[in-house]
């Protein structure tokens, strides 16, 4: 079943793509470069801390996260926004700061936190972005990439904190995203 579970997990990290690149070759989507550099740099150290720690079938959300994230960072040079900002910049140096920290520590779990505290310093701008730019994301997109997480949760199998704080921060920082669009639209609708 925990296979299953990861299975099912990876599916979703893969599927949520799909109507998020579609919506960024039409024009539709304009994926934040920060957070997406960010993110694809962050989900591989997400990947190897916790295969480092024994994770095993919860592995599938942060490998595929990983390489889909670095398609969606390529696109974001020609389809994007952001990257140059004073906010931007501030976040990425946070970003290599914590990386110095982890790289320095050479601890798994430590690692993993901080990864999660660098990857929510990322989550930020796109969350500031939704809700002032609902029109540029596409929901659906953060919806299921918080359902595999739940997935990535249930593929864990035991109680163990360190195994499931990446998945559980991944619901959250995506439920934040969906969050941020609903009050962005409501303000928008309101304001008309």
């Amino acid at each position: 079943m925990l296979l299953l579970f990861g299975y099912l997990s990876g599916f979703f990290s893969l599927i949520e793509y799909i109507p998020y690149v579609k919506d960024i070759l039409d024009r539709k989507v304009k994926p934040h470069r920060a957070t997406f550099f960010i993110w694809s740099v962050l989900g591989g150290i997400a990947f190897f801390s916790q295969l480092a720690k024994g994770a095993t079938n919860s592995l599938w959300l942060p490998g595929i996260e990983t390489i889909l994230g670095l398609i969606v960072f390529a696109l974001s040079f020609k389809y994007g926004i952001g990257g140059y900002s004073k906010r931007d910049r501030f976040a990425l140096i946070i970003a290599f700061l914590g990386l110095v920290v982890w790289y320095f520590t050479k601890e798994a779990a430590l690692a993993l936190y901080i990864t999660i505290f660098i990857d929510a310093v990322g989550s930020y701008l796109t969350i500031h972005k939704a809700y002032h730019m609902p029109e540029s994301e596409t929901m659906l997109f953060w919806i299921l990439s918080s359902i595999s997480g739940i997935f990535a949760m249930l593929a864990v199998g035991k109680l163990d904190i360190i195994l499931l704080s990446y998945p559980a921060y991944i619901i959250f920082a995506n439920l934040s995203v969906v969050l941020a669009l609903h009050r962005g639209k409501r303000k928008k609708a309101v304001s008309r």
